[in-house]
């Protein structure tokens, strides 16, 4: 009997002692591999099958194609203009320094002989040169505004500039357009509608309407709304808003007239603009007549629209 209880405990204590040098090897073995993972300075990253892939850099955004309307050639025009300083803010692209020495003034080019300037843009310039703001002096000006008409890019319109892009370049104080200021109203050609100015503006801020949030470059551009050439340089007579006089006494609460596109950008918008048309109150007026085949486009309302528009 003590001879079994022997061999038992022999065969116990073997088994524990197996054990033992089995689990202590395991335990020895990740220890080693996780001190090897540690020195490796892979081990902080987690791999994954394929490569994220990077952000695309704001200037390969030129190779895209954003409009099947329009040429290769018109995308790449309309890229030079508007997404080379897509990355310009004040911090970077305005000069404050001009601005610390003698606050805030604006020069006004000088206007060229033999050009011509839209009323609308002359009321502009006359806005700036009457205002306390204005100086004559370049050498004191924070802001510069160009004499060179630049409301109208559209090159089916009377009113468009040609070589602007060369005019534009030749101007001394041009300086890349840092601390200028463009006005803008229309651009491109019906039915696409790009944004291209004619002409690289560099570092210069714009004022346009009708600006993409695309290409709206936040706290440097400026949206400006689209204003016709009979829209006065002055503001009207007094308005009727008294303290508490909700809603204000005024004969119209919403006017419009303008165009209505049949097809292309802004047909849906302007096409919808009938239905809250009420004649009293609520005054919206389009006409179909806009482009040279606007007939081959013409819907049922047209004639009706035209009449309205025209009276």
């Amino acid at each position: 009997m003590q001879a079994k209880k022997r061999y038992f405990i022999l065969l116990s204590a073997g088994t524990c002692l197996v054990l033992l040098f089995y689990f202590g090897g395991l335990q020895f073995r990740a220890a080693r591999n996780q001190s090897r993972r540690e020195a490796s300075p892979d081990h902080y990253w987690p791999r994954f099958p394929d490569a994220l892939r990077p952000f695309i850099p704001w200037d390969q955004l030129e190779n895209e194609d954003y409009n099947v309307h329009i040429s290769p050639r018109q995308k790449r025009d309309a890229n030079s203009s508007v997404y080379k300083g897509k990355k310009c803010r004040m911090e970077s692209c305005f000069d404050f320094t001009l601005c610390k020495k003698n606050g805030f003034k604006v020069y006004v080019y000088p206007q060229q002989k033999g050009e011509k300037i839209a009323e609308s843009y002359q009321n502009i310039l006359a806005a700036i040169e009457g205002s306390r703001f204005y100086t004559s002096d370049p050498s004191q000006a924070c802001l510069f505004v160009l004499s060179l008409d630049t409301l109208d890019r559209d090159q089916l319109s009377p009113q468009y500039v040609h070589n602007l892009r060369s005019k534009v370049q030749s101007l001394h104080l041009w300086n890349n357009g840092r601390n200028h200021l463009i006005f803008n109203l229309y651009s491109g050609t019906w039915p696409d509608y790009t944004e291209d100015v004619g002409f690289d503006i560099g570092q210069a801020m714009l004022a346009k309407a009708s600006i993409s949030t695309e290409n709206f470059r936040p706290n440097f551009d400026v949206s400006i709304p689209l204003f016709s050439k009979d829209h006065p340089r002055t503001g009207g007579e007094k308005g009727f808003l008294r303290f508490n006089t909700i809603p204000p006494l005024r004969k119209y609460m919403l006017v419009f007239k303008g165009k209505r596109y049949l097809t292309g950008i802004g047909s849906d918008t302007r096409n919808a603009l009938y239905h809250v048309h009420n004649g009293e109150d609520v005054v919206l007026l389009t006409t179909c007549k806009h482009g040279k085949d606007w007939q081959k486009h013409k819907d049922s309302r047209c004639d009706r629209d035209n009449t309205e528009y025209e009276k």
